[in-house]
């Protein structure tokens, strides 16, 4: 009996110290030369990461070549139906006559949530849409994990979060979380909005807390400093522009990406948390089962 008790002791001990899991997701990968930059350097350090790719964007076939080289990095579809950027535009993968509902007079995406909110899109055309931005992905030559949505829209309704799950199911994917819902218990954290003075201690801050019985979701968006990155407008967002309306996309990139490739940060790993990518989270789980919970 008391060989038991110090069994279950030793167990209770080990369940204790462990540690939480971290995933980390870059966004918007392939979006333009600047955001591979910093995708390429995260995956030298052979930390396992996932990265969210934009298909539909221009410089995804850059991405793709970089990815290849780095079996640490897990990548997935970053599912895109709108374009962001005031005078940088990207459009559907089908082009503006096979999905004319997604598009605006100019045949490009549309540039914020609300206005394509307000455009009387067609499933049919997002899904038609969507599938096509998964099949240039599985035919890219790098193997893809799983999907979620740029900018929350594929998960933002009930009838577009049915129409995700649905294309999961049937190109065997999983689905990365948001902060409204999740498929896989993930809890949800960005970074985007925060100051840039405070970006780092509160990434570092955050990371100190994280929840010992979930995989913890972190988003960055990164980039390396470049003219085009500091001529990037942000069409929905004021917390991108500082008071006298210039742009600060490019500032609040670079210090999500210096934040992770510090040595505080990598000092963390493996006695704060764990790092783990959506490949190993999603090893041996049955994909056909996608049970949305709500995020937290």
């Amino acid at each position: 009996m008391l060989a038991a008790m110090c069994s279950r002791h030793a167990h209770a001990q080990v369940a204790a110290s462990k540690l939480p899991q971290l995933l980390i997701r870059l966004d918007d990968i392939g979006m333009n030369h600047s955001v591979n930059m910093a995708a390429q350097k995260v995956a030298e350090t052979g930390m396992p990461v996932s990265v969210s790719l934009q298909f539909a964007c221009p410089w995804y076939q850059e991405a793709v070549d970089i990815l290849k080289k780095y079996p640490n990095v897990c990548i997935g579809v970053h599912l895109t139906l709108t374009n962001e950027w005031k005078g940088y535009r990207w459009g559907p993968v089908l082009g503006r006559s096979a999905v004319p509902s997604l598009v605006d007079s100019l045949g490009y995406f549309y540039q914020t949530t609300r206005a394509f909110n307000k455009s009387g899109y067609k499933l049919d055309e997002i899904e038609k849409e969507l599938s096509a931005q998964i099949e240039r992905a599985l035919h890219s030559g790098i193997k893809i994990t799983y999907i979620d949505p740029h900018m929350g829209i594929a998960l933002s309704t009930l009838e577009l979060r049915a129409l995700t799950e649905k294309l999961a199911r049937k190109y065997h994917l999983g689905i990365s979380t948001l902060s409204t819902v999740t498929y896989y218990h993930e809890t949800y954290k960005e970074m985007w909005g925060d100051p840039i003075a405070t970006k780092k201690s509160a990434f570092l801050e955050y990371l100190n807390h994280l929840n010992p019985d979930r995989p913890n979701l972190m988003v960055l968006h990164t980039a390396t400093p470049s003219p085009e990155m500091d001529a990037m407008i942000d069409m929905n967002s004021r917390l991108m522009s500082d008071k006298e309306g210039h742009s600060t996309v490019s500032l609040h990139r670079q210090t999500e990406l210096n934040a992770l490739l510090s040595p505080e940060f990598k000092d963390m790993i493996g006695k704060k948390f764990e790092l783990t990518n959506y490949e190993q989270l999603l090893k041996g789980k049955d994909l056909n089962v996608l049970e949305a919970v709500d995020g937290k």
